[in-house]
């Protein structure tokens, strides 16, 4: 018996991921399944978990995820109130977005608090030095509380489109390590 490859289902942010963006390269090179969401502009905790939760069920096996700032805060919100995280294998959880910060909760309202319970699946956090959206050290503080382990991505601001990462193969190999850990 064959075991079924993970779905691998892509969370972009506020305002979505564009055509530059290291989420739509994925989805074109590999045939990652992007999560669509109803309302990119203002976004809905509620709507966006229920979305995510409809993705993770429809797929036909096991689930990684691959999360963008508010991508990430999304994950550990669903995770926190899901019966279904058993399929998820793991999540690569990049440049999280501090919903938490007086500009972006004014900005993003509905999504502080942060969920701070640890995940139930391996999860690892990639952090910039010079993220304008959350300083190194509150990615660091999300890492530990999420159980996910921190990689320093150094200083390429909100590691999107605009921090020049291309099709970001280290990323890549940082999602597919955390399938061979579950192997």
């Amino acid at each position: 018996m064959t075991a079924i490859a993970p779905t691998v289902l892509l969370l972009p942010g506020w305002q979505n991921s564009g055509p530059g963006h290291w989420q739509t390269r994925w989805e074109a090179l590999h045939g990652d399944r992007r999560v669509e969401q109803h309302d990119w502009m203002r976004p809905l905790r509620g709507d966006w978990s229920a979305r995510l939760e409809e993705e993770v069920i429809a797929a036909p096996g096991p689930v990684l995820l691959a999360a963008h700032s508010l991508g990430c805060i999304l994950a550990a919100a669903w995770a926190a109130h899901s019966r279904n995280t058993a399929k998820v294998l793991g999540a690569l959880l990049v440049a999280p977005g501090d919903v938490e910060r007086e500009d972006l909760r004014q900005q993003i309202p509905g999504w502080a608090p942060i969920a701070r319970r640890p995940l139930p699946f391996a999860a690892v956090l990639v952090g910039s030095t010079d993220d304008p959206y959350c300083s190194a050290g509150r990615a660091r503080g999300l890492a530990a509380d999420w159980g996910a382990r921190f990689v320093d991505g150094g200083a390429r601001g909100h590691l999107n489109a605009e921090s020049g990462l291309g099709d970001w193969p280290e990323g890549r190999a940082l999602l597919l390590d955390l399938n061979r850990r579950k192997s």
